[in-house]
């Protein structure tokens, strides 16, 4: 097979290998799928009949295939001998560089002139700024007093310390004698009664429950016993088939909220580590180490129940009291 580098031009080499294949245009037509003519141009040289650039490329490269041909060189080849009138031609790159190696002597030695310059400027600038160094004003002023002693003023004498004023000076506030007794029910004059009303007075605040952690289980309008633990331990809440209805390693201040009328059972790891509030305030710790939901939700019932009664009887109480002081009244009003 003759090679298309030694033709003379791209369409010699193409017809040459046409002819010595023994096959005509047509058969590499129907190979190549490319008209005819399009071909026959390639082997005459006839650039001007293809159609745009890209699809004569195209068809260069598909008729070399087919001729069994070296497609990159018939390509190189053709791009040689139909060169693109599209891009604009460049200046050679030698003559910039030329002119660069001409001229740059001369910018170099501008550019050296002007650093020269500014270099020296600037060390003119600071000799001219340069002075000797003048003797201080302060150092030839001689020293006219000594330690202890102000210049333009006497000698001022220290006495002995004054007493500290007085941290009070509001007035102690007077009490009537025997007033607090009588309004309180409680001497003040006795230490005993005055701890008892004091931890009278303290106890239901002490007692009731305060949040001071994570709160778990039903809401609190849905709950009458809280467990809340005093310090880390271990509380399972499970139903009587062994469902497992909350379990938690509880940290002190953690909470939870039993829901009402729950059938279920408490187990805890140790319950001396968990207070027991019912209706909100304290109701001890857990009896054991697995105590019955229904038996707590039975004492805050009962705890409710007993409050109720307490107020209706205070409330009672003090309606009598009212009717009892209206009648005082009219009978004082009448007898006047």
């Amino acid at each position: 097979m003759p090679s298309i580098a030694d033709a003379a031009t791209l369409g010699a080499g193409l017809r040459a290998t046409r002819e010595a294949s023994g096959r005509s245009l047509a058969e590499y037509s129907v190979i190549t799928r490319v008209h005819t003519r399009f071909l026959k141009a390639l082997e005459e040289g006839d650039f001007s009949s293809l159609p745009s650039r890209v699809f004569s490329i195209g068809y260069v490269r598909a008729y070399a295939a087919a001729l069994g041909l070296d497609e990159q060189l018939a390509v190189e080849r053709f791009k040689r001998e139909s060169p693109d009138a599209s891009v604009p031609l460049q200046a050679p790159v030698g003559v910039a560089f030329e002119d660069v190696r001409r001229y740059s002597p001369r910018l170099i030695g501008a550019v050296l002139v002007v650093g020269l310059a500014v270099v020296g400027w600037n060390v003119f600038q600071r000799v001219n700024l340069m002075h000797a160094p003048a003797p201080s004003d302060i150092a030839e002023i001689p020293e006219s007093w000594s330690l202890g002693q102000v210049p333009g003023q006497s000698v001022v004498a220290v006495g002995a310390p004054r007493p500290a004023p007085a941290d009070q000076t509001t007035p102690t506030l007077y009490v009537t004698p025997g007033l607090e007794a009588q309004l309180t029910g409680v001497d003040p004059t006795d230490p005993a009664a005055v701890a008892a009303a004091a931890a009278a007075q303290a106890g239901p605040v002490q007692k009731a429950f305060n949040p001071r952690g994570a709160i778990y289980g039903a809401a609190a309008t849905a709950s009458q016993v809280v467990l809340q633990a005093k310090k880390a331990g271990l509380l399972v809440v499970s139903t009587a088939n062994g469902q497992v209805l909350f379990a938690r390693q509880m940290v002190a201040g953690e909470a939870w909220r039993a829901p009402i009328d729950l059938a279920a059972t408490v187990d805890v790891s140790d319950p001396a580590a968990f207070d027991v509030y019912l209706n909100g305030e304290h109701g001890g710790a857990l009896p054991a180490t697995v105590s019955p939901l229904s038996q707590l939700n039975a004492r805050a019932a009962a705890l409710a129940r007993q409050t109720a009664a307490q107020v209706e009887a205070a409330q009672i109480a003090a309606a009598r009291a009212a009717v009892q002081t209206r009648a005082s009244i009219n009978t004082a009003v009448q007898a006047q």
